[in-house]
């Protein structure tokens, strides 16, 4: 499908950040409007590959910012915490909707990942604001606990042995109770930097080996999204890999489940595609086969019947306050 590109700001306490818009070039317009809500570290709106068009061809318009210090846009992602993405997130909801391809259409986030917790806390904190969420691989546990997850797998999958494992996650536990407690982050990495000759230091410490990544971890370990997902009032489509390595799906799954409260018209959307990994492909990338072949069958499909009933149940409603 053909569709336009549109270069636009979106203010935040950093500054303006640089953003983009496409809109399919069709006569389906307006449609629903979707903000993509980056996962962990660095992310420039123009890094997102071919997810725009494939969300484009589902039925939305949709809209990407940089993270501040990203792209060119001021600012530093790194010293953010969960609230201040979902601010910037709720920001860009507002500029979507000043989109003549949107129009009243429903507006929603699109957290990958670490998106999915911010794009959560934004529904639950403005919940009139939100018309529905969807999640890629967005943790229904804690940082904690889903990082935890994610080394463990790295460890196994680099054939350290299980003692080695078990000194790595005690590390691991013990320095996520330190930064919790408010200890110096500078602390916390001496005494991390003191383990660097263990076999299982560099699978176990990567990601969060200097002042600014242990400092972003320090602010965000010990979101709890439980009471948030109590709060969300929209509904949610929640996707997973079953063969994701830095989620666990499984227990994702059953949190989204337990904790969303349900909706008064329909059920929300929770699903696991076997064999899919974070990405949601089922195969490594293969210059012989187009990259959106590669995803779990089913998924865009049934990410587009998702968007279709967010303008259906819009349209009925509109038409039940006329009446």
């Amino acid at each position: 499908m053909a569709m336009s590109e549109e270069w636009t700001l979106i203010p935040a306490r950093a500054g303006d950040l640089r953003a983009c818009v496409w809109a399919p070039e069709s006569e389906d317009a307006p449609l629903p409007g979707v903000v993509l809500v980056d996962g962990s570290g660095e992310g420039a709106c123009d890094d997102w590959g071919e997810w725009p068009e494939r969300f484009v061809n589902c039925g939305a318009v949709v809209l990407a910012h940089d993270k501040p210090g990203c792209g060119g846009s001021p600012g530093d992602w790194s010293g953010q915490s969960f609230a201040d993405r979902a601010a910037e997130s709720l920001a860009a909801l507002g500029v979507l909707r000043r989109q003549p391809a949107v129009g009243d259409q429903p507006l929603g986030l699109l957290g990958f990942s670490q998106g999915g917790w911010v794009a959560m806390l934004a529904a639950a904190l403005e919940p009139t604001r939100v018309d529905f969420v969807i999640c890629i691989s967005g943790p229904g546990v804690g940082p904690a606990e889903q990082d935890r997850y994610r080394i463990e797998r790295d460890l196994v999958a680099s054939g350290v042995s299980e003692a080695d494992r078990a000194e790595a996650l005690a590390w691991i536990d013990e320095r996520a109770a330190r930064l919790t407690a408010g200890e110096d982050v500078t602390a916390v990495l001496a005494a991390q930097e003191s383990l660097a000759d263990r076999a299982w230091y560099e699978d176990a410490t990567r990601y969060f080996d200097n002042p600014a990544a242990l400092g972003f971890l320090a602010r965000v370990l010990d979101f709890d999204p439980v009471p948030v997902l109590e709060k969300v009032s929209c509904p949610v489509l929640a996707l997973h890999g079953g063969a994701d390595t830095l989620v666990p799906a499984g227990a994702s799954v059953a949190s989204y489940a337990t904790h969303l409260p349900p909706l008064p018209d329909g059920e929300h959307g929770i699903a696991i595609f076997p064999g899919a990994d974070h990405g949601l492909f089922t195969a490594d990338p293969d210059p012989q086969v187009a990259r959106t072949d590669q995803l779990a069958a089913g998924f865009l499909a049934m990410l587009a019947g998702f968007l279709a009933r967010q303008a259906q149940a819009h349209a009925k409603s509109s038409q039940t306050s006329a009446a």
